[in-house]
């Protein structure tokens, strides 16, 4: 089964891929080659000549040649992500997603994982909640690669969701989500997300009941109304030439649906202050603040990434990691970061502590973001965080998978085709005055959701700590 992101959608099937020669001398090939070659590619894929058209389906094509390997990596994007779901039958874009190979054009589950393993190919893909892709990474030479690209686009378009299967998975599904609710990382982060983004497609929760709902008919009408070519985002990198590129995305989105659906996401609305307490046995308390953050283009994005880094997205370097790890020992990790999406993601900061220090725990916190934000970063603090944002960026572009990654995003989110190339100079541009500015625009205390689940188990029955009363007793 195709692996999914989604959370609790999907599980993967055991008797699924089954182990094949070729798959193995494939991933010893392009391992070496990958080793023998970094040192030259690196630098030419730092600043990649992203080619863009529209292809005469109406898919949306972003083509980087690499010839650096004899691979080429392919993914298809489309805006049939969780945020589509409808509101009773959270889970069906997700489900719709994994069972894409469970059977199509004829050809069912068994025999398409063999004949992916007799190409030497590797399909996988996704959901989040805005995308859901489809991604295939073939050898460059004419037979395999064509026979690749046939086999994903009979997956693409001609999906056949059988019922027993949907059953299979939907069964699955339904146990791991419950498993998960007696987590209280699950806990939190559903909560969270619930209250962030309240009455907002970002907020939807897939539950036993959502996934129970959904029918095959759901699946077969969502496909129809999502999958649609003028929806797609093709994302090419690899061996291969220009007319060859044109011919791969025709064939990915030639026999798709042609008018699809034109839903387009809404902003989130203003949220006030909120703090949801969890109930959980465990003696570590799951902690998590925040709010919506920022869209995918967003004129404070390169302010608040750098400033991000600063506060709690540069590991021990980190305020928050000062703060609460260093200087008092209240967490192992604490972490910010901000997920930009179509509109706009979350900003969030997440820490584990004791369940009997989770109220002071969460005061430095809250104590170093305010701070943060009234203040701004230190000179050393900025120029430390873009030294290593510029020099560490070259890293993220060092393969063919890496530098596919970020030529989807730019095609889906329709960034500029030079994002690539700006990005280390937009860092390099960002000063402390604009970083502070744009945290007291975008995070403020009265918008702050704060979740806490469990650490009673670390507690007295009255809300003392656990070791306190028990010393009492004693």
């Amino acid at each position: 089964m195709i692996a999914t992101l989604t959370p609790f959608v999907h599980a993967t099937s055991p008797q699924r891929r089954p182990a094949h020669a070729l798959l193995a001398r494939f991933a010893s090939i392009a391992a070496l080659a990958l080793t023998a070659f970094l040192g030259l590619a690196a630098p030419a894929q730092a600043t990649p000549q992203i080619q863009h058209w529209t292809a005469p389906t109406g898919a949306r094509v972003y083509f980087v040649e690499s010839r650096a390997l004899p691979l080429v990596d392919i993914r298809v994007d489309f805006a049939a992500g969780a945020a589509y779901d409808p509101p009773a039958k959270a889970g069906l874009a997700g489900l719709v997603q994994a069972l894409l190979d469970a059977g199509a054009g004829g050809l069912d589950e068994q025999t398409i994982a063999e004949r992916e393993a007799d190409l030497g190919a590797r399909l996988g893909g996704g959901t989040d909640d805005d995308r859901a892709s489809l991604s295939l990474r073939s050898l460059s030479t004419t037979a395999e690669r064509d026979a690749a690209v046939e086999l994903a686009a009979t997956l693409l378009a001609q999906p056949a969701f059988p019922a027993e299967i949907l059953e299979r998975e939907r069964q699955r599904t339904i146990a791991a989500l419950r498993e998960a609710l007696t987590q209280p990382a699950t806990l939190a982060a559903r909560q969270f997300s619930a209250a962030v983004y309240a009455g907002h497609p970002y907020g939807r929760q897939v539950t036993p009941e959502s996934l129970s709902a959904i029918t095959r008919t759901d699946l077969v009408d969502f496909h129809r109304r999502h999958y649609a070519a003028a929806r797609a985002s093709v994302a090419i990198v690899g061996d291969v030439d220009r007319t060859t590129a044109e011919h791969i995305a025709v064939r990915l989105t030639e026999a798709l649906p042609q008018a699809g659906a034109t839903t387009t996401l809404p902003p989130p609305a203003p949220i006030d202050a909120a703090t949801f307490r969890i109930p959980h046995p465990s003696a570590q308390a799951h902690i998590l603040l925040g709010q919506p953050g920022m869209a995918r283009e967003d004129a404070d994005y390169f302010a608040l990434l750098v400033g991000n880094y600063v506060l709690g997205g540069g590991g021990f370097v980190s305020r928050l990691t000062k703060e609460v790890r260093e200087k008092r020992g209240f967490a192992y990790s604490v972490y910010s970061y901000l997920s930009p999406q179509q509109v706009a993601g979350p900003f969030q900061i997440g820490l584990q502590t004791r369940g009997s220090q989770a109220e002071e725990a969460l005061a430095v916190v809250r104590d170093t973001l305010a701070r943060f934000i009234a203040d701004g970063p230190t000179a050393e603090e900025l120029q430390a965080a873009k030294d290593n944002l510029v020099n560490g960026f070259g890293l993220r572009l060092d393969s063919n998978a890496k530098l596919l990654e970020h030529v989807a995003m730019i095609g889906f989110y329709r960034l500029a085709l030079d994002w690539l190339d700006t990005y280390p100079r937009q860092v390099a541009g960002v000063d402390a005055a604009a970083v502070r500015e744009a945290w007291q625009r975008r995070i403020r205390a009265q918008q702050l959701v704060t979740v806490i689940a469990g650490g009673d188990g670390d507690r007295a029955p009255d809300g003392e700590p656990a070791a306190a009363a028990q010393g009492a007793e004693q």
